[in-house]
């Protein structure tokens, strides 16, 4: 891991009326880093990770990717990042090849590589034996690997994951988070998820995320040291909704 942020996002908010989802938060991630986002559902997770990918427009705020400016430079920004979202944007009438074939012209890989950068993510995500079946006929955790082939398919320098083990069974958890390590190697990951093992295994980094707000961020070593994670986490969680009921 660098020091070089290859992500930031300054500021950012998102409200509907007067229920602030997204409340001014400011982060980054580094080159070869895995960034957590940890927080219950409805912290505000999700609507963050939409807004990363410009699937969503913040009421206020900036995000840059690699250099770009995400919402004066959208086609460039994108370009260096892979989304899966938590429900796998799959075409489940195609087989697994076919999908994959149609995100790689999706990316705009050039033609003459698109059938080796299909093989390639086809590897790596451990499909071989099921490139040709249509993905309807897949169970949760292949579906999932899917998703995580198409976004990484065009080898984007940041890969952001929102709850990419919802749903599995415990092996494919166990499956889906060593896909996730190998991943890390080569790209910096940003990991939406309210379980807290997932963290302590796959991240450098975790945010804790509160209604809408980041109530902690730095490395998992930090909450470690005192406490169990677990422990750390509800305390961070039970300081918030006092201070809330305080200024309520």
């Amino acid at each position: 891991m660098t020091e070089t942020a290859l992500l930031t996002a300054t500021e950012l908010s998102c409200h509907y009326g007067t229920q602030h989802v997204v409340d001014s938060i400011s982060f980054h991630v580094n080159q070869g880093e895995v960034l957590g986002f940890l927080g219950p559902n409805g912290a505000g997770k999700s609507t963050t990770m939409q807004m990363l990918t410009g699937n969503l427009a913040p009421h206020h705020g900036e995000i840059t990717v690699n250099g770009y400016d995400l919402f004066s430079q959208p086609l460039q920004a994108k370009q260096h990042i892979g989304y899966l979202p938590e429900q796998p944007p799959l075409y489940k009438s195609l087989t697994v090849a076919e999908f994959l074939r149609f995100c790689a012209r999706l990316n705009q890989i050039p033609t003459k590589q698109q059938s080796a950068a299909v093989a390639e993510v086809i590897e790596r995500c451990g499909l071989s034996d099921l490139s040709q079946r249509l993905i309807a006929n897949l169970s949760k955790g292949y579906e999932q690997r899917v998703g995580i082939a198409q976004a990484i398919i065009h080898k984007p320098e940041v890969v952001i994951l929102d709850e990419p083990t919802s749903g599995l069974d415990p092996i494919q958890i166990r499956q889906i988070r060593q896909l996730i390590r190998d991943i890390a190697d080569q790209h910096s990951v940003i990991l939406s998820t309210h379980i807290l093992p997932e963290v302590q295994t796959l991240c450098d980094r975790v945010q804790i995320m509160h209604h809408g707000k980041l109530l902690f961020t730095g490395a998992v070593s930090a909450l470690t040291e005192q406490d169990s994670l677990e422990d750390a986490f509800m305390n961070i969680i039970q300081f918030d909704d006092d201070q809330l009921e305080e200024t309520g």
